[in-house]
């Protein structure tokens, strides 16, 4: 029997290659009909064999292009029409053309690099090859609607072949807008770098020369072109070679260059630190294949589908033992875990088989500013840490980092994905944000209304901008229900990371052609974002909403899972402003998507020097001990003598303290795991931010590696030694005051524990490790009093702590056990990334009341 179906796709289908898979998956099932982009997704008309067409349903989420992101298909039976083919349909109406989404970067497809290494082929080895299932997007785009034109592309015509690919719906290539080849497409160059540094090995030196000799000569503005295959290959070839001899090259990718090296040579692996000003921080790598990857590390099937998947982020996974005979030493600066990624881009393809080993891939950029996209801001910002760029010329509109993820077993989630840094891959892809006035009138109407009429009345809803925070920063524009969080920025502290983080505010802005009328923005009156934000509302006469930051780190977990009601908030980190001034971080809330109440915290410990404790843990550690009167402990002899002899003297220390001269206070967990790891002496002074904590859970990882299934004392048994004290404060119990809470937690006799831990002689790993068991064992105790007072049995992690692997596996465990259900971040970063979107989640909540 013939029926005919209207089908509303929504998502992310524009862009990806949706409707040549639809056109081709209805000729496959015999229908008559059309598809066509339009402002809310894509509609399609299905005619033909009720089987047939069950079938075409179903097959339009389940084999959708992997770029796609179907998030809805909506389905009505309409009367049979005359139609007599299949046909893809332009839309008629391009006005509103700009709010359809984006989709981000993808990696290169299957069917993509097949042809790459494919000698028949006539894209065999062209460093640019894509199809609308992979290559460039965001990072190319200036302006919608998205077609060659109004992207970086522009400059380059399509030759016969090419144009024909583009024309054809049958093709991979229809209308895919970078498409391109030797003929007529980008190209890359080389150039020579770092000629003259002292720095240089002879040998690497000499490679250099070798490979420099046998390609092109070097035209007026020092770069050697590309302008067939042989050239291009010459070009990769001498990168390989610049490689293999322990040289750096700076590769540029898709949002910005990289500076890859030899990940197994120690020397140019330390020559890279040295050159970049880059001390401690682990560095990512790049393996030519999966089956590299698993001889490495230990790769799950839910890590090996995030390393293969089209977003190709850097994952996060637990080395093999034998991982040290593959890798320099200071490639990981001794932590638990190896961020790996598979090429993304052709190029990478190209030099990664060339080369044929594992190569570091780090961002190229300074110490502490964003990464260049500019290439001749690269050749001369990089050109005293490179020996080699590879650049082209094709336009990099939009700077994005690589997306940074891991799996974690926590609970019930056995694979759950956390996102550590969103950015390439992933971002712009829009979140859901629930709007109460504009979600009950769209209800009541929604028989009477088109899908446009729909749209454009949810999206006439306030729109908004909200600015983030201060690290890791990231802005989000909200139209109606939709909330498009901007790619890791950085911190904004750094005047080039802020001049990133304007250029991102306005191309969202721009493209998405919204303009705000909310400004959202932290309560710290010195954020860089939050002054921009009230000098926007003051110049623009927009309604500003000032959002606690904790806050906001537990509204970002609410708005991913779409939580009304309200919930209890643990929200561990290293800095945020509190409403009573002081500096918040280990905070248990009881919040909705509007407000809060702070149910307990830790006790307040100061910061001798402010920002330098921070930077300085061994500063940190000793204020902890002035407080807790602990000086004297015979273990902390080996701190005191660090601060005397390396550091700011402790007579200093002590006239800070006890004068309250820049000396502010905290309730912070990441402050207190800092203070912590210095008292173990894993680390007195921070090279990067989270360095400490990041040491000592290392150091816990290794013990708890090490013993295996035969750890004894677990999490429940060295409960009694190493504890946190909860004192309930029953003058508050009825206060919903901001600046009081019912219960502190008093970290005392942790300190105490450890102090004797210490002295007695017990290994500082297997004290690291119990440090985390305790903190863990605490959030589920203080979570089963706000349970008794509030009945509440959801609890959302939030912060930068939980990007611990231990306590954030371990805490789950423990809630889930106790009967609670436990809501992580999936979507975004449970640090500062979050922030911008939990910030608008307030403030729309908080405006939707106000209408309602």
């Amino acid at each position: 029997m013939q029926t005919a179906l209207d089908i509303h796709v929504k998502g992310i289908v524009q862009g990806v290659g949706f409707r040549p898979f639809v056109f081709r998956l209805a000729k496959r099932h015999l229908l008559v009909g059309w598809v066509l982009n339009a402002v809310d997704g894509v509609h399609i008309c299905a005619q033909g064999e009720e089987k047939l067409i069950d079938e075409f349903c179903m097959a339009l989420m389940n084999e959708a292009p992997a770029a796609a992101d179907v998030q809805e298909i909506e389905m009505h039976e309409i009367p049979l029409q005359n139609f007599t083919d299949f046909e893809i349909r332009f839309s008629e109406d391009m006005t509103d053309e700009h709010v359809t989404l984006v989709p981000p970067d993808m990696a290169t497809c299957d069917e993509c690099l097949e042809e790459l290494f494919d000698p028949t082929n006539h894209r065999y080895h062209y460093p640019f090859i894509n199809c609308t299932n992979c290559g460039p997007r965001f990072t190319i785009i200036e302006s919608l609607p998205y077609d060659r034109a109004a992207t970086t592309m522009s400059p380059f015509k399509m030759c016969d072949i090419c144009e024909a690919e583009y024309r054809d719906p049958a093709n991979r290539r229809f209308h895919a807008q970078p498409n391109a080849c030797f003929s007529c497409g980008p190209a890359l160059f080389a150039v020579r770098l770092n000629a003259d540094a002292s720095d240089v090995d002879a040998h690497v030196a000499s490679a250099i020369d070798a490979a420099w000799a046998r390609l092109p000569q070097v035209s007026d503005d020092r770069r050697i072109w590309a302008h067939n295959i042989e050239e291009s290959d010459a070009i990769v070839e001498a990168a390989a070679d610049v490689l293999t001899a322990g040289g750096i090259v700076a590769i540029k990718g898709l949002g910005g260059f990289h500076l890859a090296c030899d990940a197994a040579n120690e020397r140019v692996v330390s020559t890279l630190r040295a050159r970049k000003h880059r001390n401690n921080k682990a560095f990512a790598l790049m393996a030519a294949s999966l089956e590299d990857a698993q001889t490495l590390c230990n790769v799950s099937a839910a890590e090996a589908d995030l390393l293969t998947s089209a977003a190709r982020p850097i994952v996060l996974l637990q080395p093999r033992d034998n991982a040290k005979t593959h890798l320099a030493p200071s490639v990981t600066m001794g932590l638990s875990e190896v961020g790996i990624m598979l090429p993304t881009t052709p190029l990478q393809h190209l030099i990664a088989r060339a080369f044929g080993g594992l190569l570091v891939m780090t961002s190229g950029n300074l110490h502490d500013e964003p990464i260049f996209i500019n290439d001749e801001q690269a050749i001369s910002g990089l050109s005293h840490i490179a020996d080699m760029l590879v650049g082209n010329n094709r336009p990099i509109r939009t700077r994005f980092d690589d997306s940074v993820v891991r799996v974690i077993s926590a609970g019930s989630a056995k694979e759950a994905v956390q996102m550590v840094r969103r950015a390439r891959g992933y971002a712009p892809q829009p979140l859901r944000i629930m709007r109460n006035s504009a979600g009950e009138e769209r209800a009541e109407n929604a028989t009477s209304q088109t899908p446009c009429e729909v749209y454009k009345q949810v999206s006439g809803a306030a729109a908004l901008l909200a600015c983030g925070g201060e690290q890791k920063a990231t802005t989000c524009l909200v139209d109606g229900e939709r909330a498009f969080v901007s790619q890791h920025i950085g911190d904004l502290e750094h005047i080039s990371t802020l001049d990133a983080w304007h250029d991102a505010t306005r191309t969202f802005q721009d493209l998405f052609s919204i303009t705000p009328q909310i400004i959202a923005c932290d309560m710290h009156p010195e954020y860089l974002s939050t002054k921009w934000a009230v000098q926007y509302a003051e110049t623009h006469n927009v309604t500003l909403e000032y959002v606690q930051h904790h806050h906001a780190h537990i509204a970002s977990i609410m708005g991913e899972y779409g939580l009304a009601d309200a919930v209890i908030g643990v929200t561990f980190d290293g800095t945020g402003y509190g409403v009573d001034g002081a500096i918040w971080g280990g905070e248990i809330l009881i919040a909705n998507r509007s407000t809060f109440e702070r149910f307990a915290n830790f006790a307040y410990m100061p910061l001798p020097g402010g920002a330098q404790a921070i930077k300085h843990p061994a500063r940190m550690a000793y204020g902890l001990l002035w407080q807790l009167d602990l000086l004297h402990h015979h273990a902390a002899k080996s701190l005191i003598d660090y601060l005397n002899e390396s550091e700011t003297e402790t007579h200093i220390l002590n006239a800070m303290l006890e004068q309250s001269l820049n000396t502010p206070y905290t309730s912070s967990m990441g402050r207190l795991l800092d203070a912590l790891s210095a008292l173990l002496g894993m680390c007195y002074h921070s090279t990067y931010e989270g360095e400490a904590a990041i040491t000592l859970e290392a150091h816990a990882h290794a013990y708890a590696h090490n013993k295996g299934d035969n750890i004894t004392q677990d999490i429940h048994t060295c409960a009694d030694a190493f504890h946190i004290d909860i004192i309930k404060n029953t003058a508050t119990v009825e206060s919903t005051a901001h600046d009081t809470s019912v219960v502190l937690l008093d970290p005392a006799p942790l300190v105490s524990a450890v102090l004797n831990a210490l002295e007695h002689g017990m290994p500082s790993e297997e004290i690291a490790y119990y440090i985390h068991c305790a903190i863990a064992q605490t959030i589920a105790q203080v979570c089963m009093l706000a349970h008794a007072a509030y009945g509440l049995s959801t609890v959302a992690l939030g912060g930068g702590v939980f990007l611990n692997r231990l306590i954030v596996e371990q805490t789950t465990d423990l809630l889930e056990q106790a009967g609670f259900t436990v809501a992580l971040p999936r979507e975004l970063p449970p640090g500062d990334g979050a922030i911008s979107y939990g910030q608008a989640v307030v403030a729309c909540a908080r405006h939707d009341e106000t209408i309602d």
